[in-house]
This record gives structure tokens, C-alpha cells and sequence, in this order.
């Protein structure tokens, strides 16, 4: 018997079993193990946050959802407060199960959940899933499914069909999967999907955007946020060709994906408020600023019979020049992308609730812990962000510490907030020019050199014009949000051995890595830029806490 073990940032480690009388693997993850008869094992153990993710979020979730189809039950009459109440039926969807690893923490870890399909097209897949599900012993709550997953979903669009919960985590782009689950999930039932494609979606093929997601990604630093809000209005926009909606509860970027957990309802009247929740997207090309045009909007228009009355009407724009006001440099136009919060802040707290008190042996409650304290933090209306470091490159200017930036907003009697999507992030109510006036205000301190802003004709536009609003660099306490203060794990030092999807996610077990794998293994990792104190650099790694965190 040889055992590989394969160390993880978390306090779990993954560790892979071999028979010597046998090809089998065994892969062990939280309550969970796979058994495999492949010569390659495709076990990404970078993803078992995203698995935690999902089994805290479907615990708290279920909750909230029963207790809402009992209230329903109530209120049409079917049930009364002297009868017992009824068992609630959770059936779910894992539309791309490959090993199953996912159904069965599902079924062991969420115990609500009354039926589990977990399908692939796959034939050998499917074969490894009845393995493990005996294996598991969770045979008799999931049922195995070998069929397309598009064709699936449309065999559950009848009502009494439909699936609580689906769970759509493909390799690439979700959206051939967003008709089909949009039609066959149940008034109030969560959809799960992940987009690994990162690359179409942060602006590096903007075309390619358009043909999968129906909006026009842009190239700029606050990229991840705009990802998520572009998959967010591509499943409103399927969403909505059937009368539905989606409410988002929490929308996630992490490590090389994007994640996003939506209710679902029906209803053709809160359709029509989508154009007001999407908004299409201008980008100096110069000073990177953006401001966001809606496609839509409400106003009060109280009558006799309603006096609550709301009025749709089309704003008008754009709402930029043809040039940027701040640098005079023209504009690209991005979108459209989802405008309205990306998440629900009620239900993040009860995310963070939920795992404090530990029901839930989750090997990256840490990082979870961080991640959700960032996000309730995060200011719900104020949609994309600056950076740090563009803000400082694009002026050629020393850089000021973040939480002098950030005094700055506060005294000036705007909100700000960091983005769980970015570690330098700047989101603020604050408009465009007083972030400006901030700069120029930190310029007269420390000027630029001259030879550098000879030949930025962005930061010599900028530096020209007068400070409209008085800027107090005073630093002040609650700068320092309490997810950094409390010292949580906020972000992910990246790239871990095995980090990325497909084949770089790969573990080849019982085989040596070739030479080149080796070599190329970290190769882009960034270095600290500054010496450590004695002892500070090992307890970094230790607690995975990166090098903005730990100063």
C-alpha cells in the first residue's frame, strides 16, 4: 500500500491511497472519499474551497427555503399551525458530477437535502459515481444519471418537477447550461454556477464575451467584480425570456473562477425592473475611470387609485463626453453588466453565523471566514472599484499608504471599502474628481519627477487643473476595516502547487513530474518585494497570509 500525501494551504491535507494490487486511488476530502480506476486522477485540491463554499452556503440556504414553503403553505390554506408540519422536499441537481466528490459531501454534509441526482455524460464517469456512492454509503440519497445535462434539466421544466437547488460547475463557460436551469429550478431555488474562463470574461477577447455572455468585457483592474456582474445579467437576461428573475445571495471571485449562488423567482412584473438593474459601462482609456450608464430607470408617479405608483422611463445620455473630463482622453464602452449588489448582505451574515459555531468540519473554514467578513463589509451600491497601485502608476507618483487613502474618504464624509476580489481595492461612494483632488493634494508632498510626467500626458492633465475639494490626510482608525484589524485570512496566496483548472489542476498520482512541470511549477509567483524580520516570513506561510495583510 503506498500513500502520497500532497500538502494544502488548509489544515486539511489530501492524501491519495493506492492498493498495490490494484490501479484504485482513493481521494479523501472532508466526510468524503473517491475511488478512481484511472491511470490520471483529475482532483484539484485548490477547489475544495470552492466545495466548502457551497455546503456552507446550501446549509444556511435550506433553512431560509423551508421556512418559506411552509409560510406559503400556510397562506394558501394546505397546512394550519395546529397540524404538524410537513416534510419538505429538497431535491438537487449537480448537472456535471465527473467523480461525484461533490454530490457526496452534498449528501453528508447537508443533511436537509432529501434526493440528490448527480449526472454526466460520461459513461466511465458515471460507472466511478456508482462506485463511490456505494462506497459512501449514500447510494439510497443519490441517484445516478447518465444524460446530457441541457436535456436533463428540460425533462424537469414541469413544476412539480422542478429542482430546488442546481449545482452547474463547468470546465469553461456555464452560459449553454443557463436556458435549460433558468426553466427547471423551482420559485425560490438556488442556482449554483461557476465560470472558470477568465480570461473572455476580464477582457482579453471582448468579441468572444459577446458571443457566449451578451456583454463586452473591458480590459481594466477591476476585472473580477465586472466578471461577476457580467455572468449576473446573462443568467437575469435567460432569466428573464420566461418570465423569471434571479436575486443574487452572494457572488464570489476567487483563485481562477468565479462563483455565483441566485435565487430564482417568477414573476412578470419584477421582469420589467431588469433596466434598471443593468448598466452599460464607459472606460477612459486614459485615467481608467468608469462610469456606469443605466439601461433604465423608476420614478414615483402617484395617482388617485396608487399613490405608490412607479413610472419606468429611459435616462437619458451618455453621461460622458467625448473625452474624459479628468484627462481628455476618449472613452470604450463596455456591457452591459449587472448594476444592482451582488450580494445580500443579511445572508452573508448568516453564512459567518453558521460557521462560527462549528457544525461544519470544513477544511477551509479560515479562508471562508475571511473571504465572507470581506464581503460584508463591502459597499452593496457602489458597483466595480479603483486599485491602489493604477491609481499611483497612472499619476507617476510615490505611493501613499492604504490607509491614509482611505482617512482621506472618510474625512471627507464618503463611504469606502476594500473588494473581496482584490487586495488594493478601492470601492467608494466618493466621486472620480475628489479621488483625483486626493492625488494632487498627496503630489504637492511628493511630486512626480519631472522627466516621468513630461511624457504622461494623462497625469500632466490631471496634475493641471485645480483642486476642487479640500483633502484632510488626517489618518484615522476605523480606516482599518476589522476583517484586516482581526487579522482574517482575506486572501489567497496564489498560485499553490496544482492551481488552475483543467490539466494544471491535474494530480498524476504514482507518476514522477516531468522535468518541465517542475521547472514551470510557481514560475510567475511574486516574490516579497521587502526583507522580512526574523521569524515574520515563516509564520507568514503559515498562516497563508499574504504580503499586503501582513503589513
Amino acid at each position: 500500500m503506498t500513500k502520497i500525501i500532497i500538502p494544502y494551504t488548509t489544515k486539511t491535507e489530501v492524501s491519495f491511497t493506492m492498493n498495490s494490487n490494484s490501479s484504485e486511488k482513493v481521494i479523501r476530502e472532508g466526510p468524503a472519499e473517491i475511488c478512481l480506476v484511472n491511470d490520471k486522477v483529475f482532483y484539484n485540491p485548490v477547489q475544495e474551497f470552492n466545495r466548502d463554499l457551497s455546503v456552507l452556503v446550501l446549509n444556511v440556504f435550506l433553512e431560509d427555503y423551508k421556512r418559506e414553503k411552509l409560510e406559503f403553505l400556510r397562506k394558501k390554506g394546505k397546512i394550519n399551525d395546529s397540524e404538524s408540519e410537513p416534510k419538505i422536499e429538497v431535491n438537487l441537481l449537480e448537472a456535471l458530477s465527473a467523480t461525484g466528490l461533490r454530490s457526496i459531501r452534498y449528501a453528508k454534509e447537508v443533511p436537509s437535502i432529501t434526493k440528490i441526482v448527480a449526472n454526466d455524460i460520461s459513461e466511465s464517469a458515471v460507472k466511478t459515481m456508482n462506485i463511490n456512492m456505494k462506497h459512501n454509503q449514500v447510494d439510497h440519497l443519490v441517484e445516478t444519471s447518465h444524460d446530457d445535462a441541457c436535456m436533463l434539466m428540460y425533462k424537469h421544466k414541469v413544476p412539480a418537477k422542478r429542482f430546488a437547488v442546481i449545482d452547474v460547475d463547468p470546465y469553461g463557460c456555464p452560459s449553454i447550461f443557463l436556458d435549460a436551469c433558468v426553466q427547471s429550478i423551482q420559485d425560490g431555488g438556488l442556482l449554483l454556477v461557476t465560470a472558470t474562463d477568465m480570461a473572455i470574461l476580464a477582457g482579453n477577447a471582448p468579441e468572444t464575451c459577446y458571443s457566449k455572455y451578451g456583454a463586452i468585457s473591458l480590459r481594466t483592474k477591476s476585472c473580477h467584480e465586472m466578471a461577476l456582474r457580467i455572468l449576473l445579467q446573462c443568467i437575469e437576461q435567460h432569466a428573464n425570456r420566461y418570465s423569471r428573475y434571479i436575486e443574487p445571495l452572494l457572488s464570489i471571485s476567487a483563485d481562477f473562477y468565479i462563483r455565483v449562488f441566485v435565487k430564482v423567482y417568477s414573476g412578470a412584473k419584477q421582469c420589467k425592473q431588469t433596466t434598471s438593474k443593468l448598466s452599460m459601462v464607459y472606460q477612459c482609456v486614459g485615467c481608467d475611470v468608469k462610469t456606469l450608464q443605466p439601461l433604465g430607470g423608476f420614478k414615483p408617479n402617484p395617482t388617485d387609485k396608487n399613490p405608490n405608483e412607479i413610472k419606468a422611463f429611459l435616462p437619458s445620455g451618455p453621461p460622458v463626453g467625448t473625452h474624459c473630463a479628468h484627462c481628455n482622453h476618449p472613452h470604450k464602452l463596455g456591457g452591459p453588466i449587472w448594476s444592482a449588489p451582488i450580494h445580500s448582505q443579511s445572508f452573508v451574515y448568516g453564512l459567518l453565523e453558521h460557521l462560527a459555531k462549528g457544525t461544519l468540519k470544513l477544511g477551509t473554514a479560515d479562508r471562508l471566514d475571511g473571504m465572507l467578513s470581506m464581503v460584508v463589509e463591502e459597499l452593496v451600491d457602489v458597483p466595480l472599484y479603483y486599485t491602489h497601485d493604477k491609481l499611483f502608476s497612472i499619476m507617476n507618483l510615490k505611493t501613499m499608504p492604504m490607509m491614509l487613502m482611505r482617512s482621506a474618504i472618510l474625512n471627507a464624509g464618503y463611504d469606502v471599502s476594500f473588494s473581496h476580489a482584490c487586495r488594493v481595492s478601492i470601492k467608494t461612494t466618493a466621486p472620480s474628481q475628489f479621488i483625483w483632488d486626493i492625488l494632487k493634494t498627496w503630489a504637492k508632498s511628493w511630486p512626480a519627477h519631472p522627466a516621468r510626467l513630461e511624457s504622461n500626458s494623462v497625469a500632466k492633465a490631471i496634475l493641471s487643473k485645480e483642486i476642487t475639494s479640500a483633502v484632510d490626510l488626517t489618518e484615522r482608525p476605523d480606516a482599518n476595516p476589522f476583517s484586516r484589524r482581526s487579522q482574517r485570512l482575506r486572501f489567497q496566496y496564489n498560485p499553490e502547487p496544482h492551481w488552475g483548472p483543467g490539466s494544471r489542476g491535474a494530480v498524476n498520482v504514482g507518476q514522477a513530474k516531468t522535468a518541465k512541470a517542475i521547472r514551470n511549477q510557481n514560475k510567475h509567483k511574486k516574490q516579497c518585494k521587502r526583507p522580512c524580520p526574523q521569524g515574520e516570513e515563516s509564520e507568514r506561510k503559515k498562516t497563508n497570509i499574504s504580503e499586503d495583510d501582513a503589513v
